[in-house]
């Protein structure tokens, strides 16, 4: 039988845009490991395993990262899981403690970004997702002229409206939501509130899309620590400690490309067999979570989330949305960081900023976006190519 895995220190840097400010990789792993360690209470000789996460760098970037915080020769793991870096590194370091391996573990991740669209590095190889954008380009066609992300979950987004009604102002709530989230929150890339209007008239990218209902790139670090129950208690960790209650992965199923649907497409299956998993391995259903961190690379990925998690049901997201659900007042709050629309997106650091911002929420240290009673949180971290993570915490009983 599996152990129980807590996090019990949590922290990252401010998100900013690349190029914005004088610092690299090491700098970002040293800032949010320093402050994970310093939330725990820990010294660096605590840590057992590392899993650390990123995208863009050389083999091994993972070691000079958490070097950082010393040269204690404990097994470090580099992960690599496009935009589901972060949560891939999180799963992983549960893992090692859960399965009895290790007592304490650190998951960090990070990312040093370039400026503008994210696009293919390796020109002389088979592209990791190739089959995604062989159904894309056979349903919808290709426009040159517009980054491929955008492209691949606005499609997703004409195709909701096709088949729900729903319209672009629907799509373009969320993003107003969000970035009114992200004014309270100092770790936030942006922090500026919109109106509806002015998101609608933004510069359209594609379809639904405009440029702000799309997370920006962004440079920036995350990092958590995992440990036993033993751990917890010997430490006297018990009122900061925060169980997973459950967590999953799952990667494409055939119906990602069979079907030829640009929701399935971009993960919607992928999400729904996740989140299955941990409600079963919860005991709790989406009717129990208070507040949720999810995977808003675009606005027409948030409205999918909501049904592929069953916060709503099939086709209803536009009608959630109207209702006001998703935020303050409403069933759950979704994204009260900001979300990567507001809060930026550095790829291997997402998912480790989500796990903090649940922890705070759960801790009660969420300050002026802390969702009143906050006691189950459910964080959703998606990466084309594909995987999806969905994790469900609750503080420590």
């Amino acid at each position: 039988m599996s152990r129980k895995a807590f996090v019990i220190g949590v922290g990252m840097t401010k998100f900013e845009k690349p190029g914005s400010k004088e610092w690299d990789y090491p700098d970002m792993g040293r800032e949010a490991g320093e402050r994970a360690l310093a939330d725990a209470g820990l010294k660096i000789d605590d840590i057992e395993q590392a899993a650390v996460g990123y995208c863009a760098g050389d083999s091994t970037c993972g070691q000079r990262a958490f070097y950082e915080l010393g040269t204690t020769g404990v097994p470090i793991y580099n992960v690599n899981n496009n935009c589901s870096t972060g949560s891939t590194a999180l799963f992983m370091a549960k893992q090692f403690v859960e399965g009895g391996l290790s007592e304490c573990t650190m998951a960090m991740g990070f990312e040093k970004m370039e400026k503008g669209s994210l696009g293919v590095k390796y020109t002389d190889r088979t592209m990791p997702m190739d089959k995604h954008f062989k159904v894309m380009v056979e349903e919808r066609g290709f426009e040159p002229k517009a980054p491929a992300a955008p492209q691949m979950f606005g499609n997703a987004g004409i195709e909701h409206m096709e088949r729900y009604g729903t319209t672009a102002e629907q799509f373009a709530k969320i993003a107003y939501k969000n970035h009114k989230h992200s004014v309270n929150n100092p770790y936030s890339q942006f922090r500026d509130e919109y109106t509806l209007e002015q998101i609608l008239d933004a510069p359209t990218i594609y379809g639904p899309l405009t440029k702000l209902q799309c997370c920006p790139t962004s440079d920036g670090g995350g990092a958590a620590i995992i440990a036993s129950e033993d751990f917890v208690r010997s430490h006297g960790l018990e009122d900061q400690a925060v169980e997973i209650l459950g967590q999953h992965m799952s990667t494409d199923f055939a119906s990602t490309f069979d079907e030829k649907s640009m929701i399935k497409m971009v993960g919607s299956d992928v999400t729904k067999a996740a989140a299955q998993k941990v409600y079963e391995q919860a005991g709790f259903g989406p009717e129990n979570v208070d507040v949720v961190e999810l995977h808003d690379c675009f606005s027409c990925n948030e409205m999918i989330t909501y049904e592929a998690l069953d916060l709503c049901a099939e086709g209803k997201g536009g009608a959630f949305v109207d209702a006001g659900a998703q935020t303050y007042g409403g069933q759950v709050v979704v994204n009260p960081s900001g979300g990567l629309i507001s809060k930026g997106h550095p790829l291997g650091a997402t998912g480790l900023a989500q796990c903090a911002e649940l922890c705070w929420q759960l801790r009660g240290e969420a300050d002026a976006r802390q969702v009143d009673g906050a006691k189950i949180a459910l964080q959703h971290n998606l990466g084309l190519g594909g995987a999806a993570v969905v994790t469900m915490y609750r503080k420590m009983q």
